[in-house]
């Protein structure tokens, strides 16, 4: 007796591969999106980073050129420091192995959202370091420039000298009755400012940057 037989082969159909590829779909779909979420958070905070080590660069070298602030004894009834608008420019003592201290011109400016620092050769020479002083003011000088800080939408700065004891605004400190001459211009007893205040706001940042700085400390 003869049995027949009959062979059943078993296989999506055509609606159960279409639902399959559109889970497929959804599925990568989802994943690229968590991956773009996640370069997205890793680009902030790669940002974030770099805008945090540019301020702590520019702070920690602003706190060094104060505390180096050339002393009444080596500059006597002189400016020293000067701070107007978005620029700050000081002398600064620099020591050397085996080398008597030598000044040395230093200019720091916020201006296209750059916070930048220059700075001259050191020299004992007056009359040379009056020329530094001079064009660093007027805005002319060729010292090289040094990028410390981007996206800056905010620089400003206040003064102390004991005299007052009291904070002034940047700029407010700058008499022209000859209290306050260029260096290669001695006049009366100049009000040594003792203190400076940064405040200095970043793009991106809620809150601003502050910090107080001593002038002369080392």
């Amino acid at each position: 007796m003869r049995h027949s037989q009959r062979v059943h082969f078993a296989g999506f159909t055509l609606i159960e591969l279409l639902v399959a590829i559109a889970i497929l779909a959804i599925i990568a779909v989802m994943g690229w999106s968590g991956l773009d979420s996640i370069i997205r958070a890793r680009q902030t905070l790669n940002s974030e980073l770099e805008q945090s080590r540019g301020a702590q660069i520019s702070f920690a070298q602003l706190e060094n050129d104060c505390a180096h602030l050339v002393s009444d004894a080596l500059l006597p009834k002189r400016e020293n420091l000067r701070a107007f608008d978005t620029q700050l420019i000081l002398i600064r003592t620099v020591y050397e192995d085996n080398r008597a201290p030598q000044l040395q011109v230093v200019a720091y400016k916020m201006l296209d959202g750059v916070f930048t620092r220059r700075e001259s050769i050191a020299t004992r020479d007056l009359k040379l370091l009056d020329s530094f002083w001079q064009s660093a003011i007027n805005g002319n000088d060729n010292m090289p420039v040094v990028k410390l800080q981007t996206g800056v939408t905010v620089f400003q700065m206040r003064t102390w000298n004991n005299d007052e004891n009291t904070w002034r605004v940047a700029g407010t400190d700058i008499s022209h009755d000859g209290l306050n001459p260029a260096p290669g211009k001695p006049g009366k007893s100049v009000p040594r400012k003792t203190g400076l205040e940064v405040t200095m706001q970043l793009l991106g940042q809620q809150n601003p940057l502050l910090k107080i700085f001593l002038l002369g400390a080392a």
